[in-house]
């Protein structure tokens, strides 16, 4: 197992946490770990869909390395840990493969129980000709038994109906909700919008995002820091064996959690590395947890409709012309 420099111990106050990123293969650094070390796993394991980074290959065959790599992750876990693993869509020559659907028993073989299916909507990114564009994600989100960390207080979003009270039974006029808030339920939006729709309507990072880097597909930071809040105590132990620029170890370190990355490109591995180093520095820049999605408004150039298409038919029915 080969840690490169990529090795410290940070000084947030008023603790100090380590942080460690191996640059090499997920399942040869993972082999080298210790058993039931580890208190919560969040990932994004390559799609298989041909990046630049991944080799493409036979669904089959991407299933059968990423459960060899599954089952070690089952053994560095904690009998009180969990995996968040963030998954998309598998697409050959046009046909949708739900990887989540597919990770599913895989996970269950390996004697873990599946406590939430969440869907992550983003707004942006390939548009689709022959199907509709894809413009979700989902976190399967799986415990290694009955006794797990869940810390619901952390990650209680604003209430839509605080005043709300009960209407009958013995508890009749008293308040009904929890004066902390409600829970955010399996889809998520943002607080700014009072996570009505209950979506996890977090951006995904795109060009003007400003956690972007070279990587071309990354984990915005504010997807992770729930999972942590929620799944793990101050001091425990992270793990991301898919660590791509180390959205989840900074993820980690920022709410006062050890982490672990696995990446083999090392390209990525130092980018991480002055990722965190920005974060102590106190310069990171990052899409603050909750902030609000921009709307452009109605009289914003980028919303209104081009003059070149004010003639087009369809405009004109829609004013009904």
């Amino acid at each position: 197992m080969r840690f490169q420099t990529y090795e410290s111990t940070c000084d947030f106050e008023p603790v100090k946490l380590s942080y460690a990123i191996a640059n090499g293969d997920a399942l040869e650094v993972l082999s080298g770990m210790e058993h039931k070390s580890i208190d919560l796993i969040v990932t994004s394991p390559p799609y298989n869909i041909g990046k630049s980074y991944e080799v493409k290959t036979s669904i089959e065959s991407y299933l059968s390395t990423q459960e060899e790599i599954i089952s070690q992750l089952v053994r560095v876990l904690s009998n009180t840990g969990s995996i968040c693993w963030e998954v998309g869509n598998y697409v050959d020559k046009g046909e949708v493969f739900p990887l989540d659907v597919f990770y599913y028993p895989i996970f269950k073989k390996l004697g873990l129980q599946l406590r939430n299916r969440i869907v992550w909507r983003f707004g942006h990114g390939l548009h689709a000709s022959n199907r509709f564009s894809g413009r979700y994600e989902t976190i399967l989100c799986f415990t290694k038994s009955n006794e797990y960390t869940f810390n619901l207080d952390d990650v209680r979003v604003p209430a839509k109906y605080p005043g709300k009270r009960h209407f009958k039974g013995p508890n009749k006029g008293q308040l009904s909700g929890n004066p902390l808030g409600k829970n955010p339920s399996d889809i998520w939006t943002t607080i700014q919008e009072d996570w009505d729709s209950e979506i996890w309507d977090i951006p995904n990072v795109k060009s003007n995002h400003p956690e972007k880097t070279i990587h071309p597909c990354q984990f915005p930071i504010e997807l992770v820091e729930r999972c942590i809040l929620a799944l793990t105590n101050e001091n425990d132990w992270v793990l991301d064996p898919f660590a791509g620029v180390g959205s989840t170890i900074l993820a980690a370190l920022k709410n006062r959690r050890n982490a672990i990355g696995i990446e083999k490109e090392e390209d990525y591995c130092r980018i991480t590395a002055e990722r965190v180093k920005a974060l102590e520095n106190g310069c990171l820049k990052t899409r603050p947890i909750g902030q609000a999605i921009h709307v452009p408004s109605a009289n914003d150039k980028v919303a209104s409709v081009p003059k070149d298409w004010e003639n087009l038919s369809i405009f004109g029915e829609r004013r009904g012309e």
